[in-house]
């Protein structure tokens, strides 16, 4: 087997030192097919994005917890699009990342968006932690899945994120094994400060 177990090895090359949890964090697409995430570990990354800031403390955040094996994981697999369809189903659990957008009936919360981001980056680093790994997809059909769940209108559907644990990188299409192997890069600080006075 090929294994992508060193995480250390995909650790990004910072410029100032960061918590390990987070240099270490990276989205992998060759996840375990057999691998199970434990109910207490899920739990915990699912507490982690339940304690996130949030504005006003509104909570926007609703989650879509699917276990692979489950009918809930099968209609959340077919809303995938390319690619993500192809790696996805390995993974142990999808998540759908929903935002709850209204304050009150006359009001839409301008921040629910922002605050399920920091929900689900909170997930992330807790399930890093807890050495599993996750890939955010945006590559799905929104409609179909606010049909097969039965979401109100004000309830938007932004993200879905894999989470499983390491698998065999052999299994992937050579396409996605080279996505999988490439250099992890961002561009450089300077780039992203509009102004550092």
């Amino acid at each position: 087997m090929n294994l992508i177990t060193d995480t250390l090895s995909r650790a990004a090359h910072t410029t100032s030192p960061l918590l390990p949890v987070l240099a270490g964090r990276w989205s992998p697409r060759g996840f375990d097919p057999t691998a199970l995430v434990d109910e207490a570990t899920l739990t915990t990354v699912l507490e982690a994005a339940r304690w996130a800031p949030s504005a006003s403390n509104m909570q926007p955040a609703r989650f879509i917890v699917a276990r692979r094996g489950s009918d809930s994981f099968a209609k959340i697999h077919e809303s995938l699009m390319g690619f993500n369809k192809a790696w996805a189903e390995a993974a142990s659990v999808l998540i759908v990342n929903v935002a709850t957008l209204p304050i009150d009936a006359t009001r839409e919360n301008p921040w629910a968006r922002y605050d399920l981001g920091q929900a689900v980056a909170h997930l992330t680093i807790q399930a890093q932690h807890e050495g599993l790994h996750t890939h955010q997809l945006g590559g799905f059909d929104g409609t179909a899945l606010a049909l097969a769940f039965g979401l109100a209108e004000d309830q938007a559907t932004v993200s879905i994120t894999a989470l499983g644990v390491l698998g065999d990188v052999s299994l992937l299409s050579p396409e996605l094994l080279e996505r999988e192997s490439a250099p992890r890069t961002r561009k450089p600080l300077v780039e992203l400060l509009l102004v550092n006075d």
